[in-house]
């Protein structure tokens, strides 16, 4: 059963994996991808808490909504928490 830190922990590694930081962005369907149908209205709405919580940037763009990692001092920490958790589970 995945737990909310360990969704998010998986957003955040894939994002980081594909070197999404600042002005790097990708759209918000592809971070669906890779999670269990049943996940994906959750993961939808954790990547909105993020976007609160300022973890992750929102950029419009003319073909949809993008985003990337806020990589500033203030968000590390919590990136690097959510990451481990993600590491946890497995």
């Amino acid at each position: 059963m995945w737990t909310d830190e360990q969704i998010k922990g998986k957003l955040l590694h894939k994002l980081t994996r594909a070197g999404k930081f600042m002005h790097s962005h990708t759209d918000i369907d592809n971070l669906q991808k890779g999670f269990p149908g049943d996940l994906r209205g959750r993961v939808k709405e954790l990547i909105k808490v993020l976007m609160k919580e300022k973890i992750l940037f929102e950029k419009r763009t003319s073909y949809g909504f993008h985003t990337s990692i806020n990589s500033s001092k203030e968000t590390r920490e919590r990136i690097d928490y959510y990451i481990s958790k993600f590491f946890e589970m497995e």
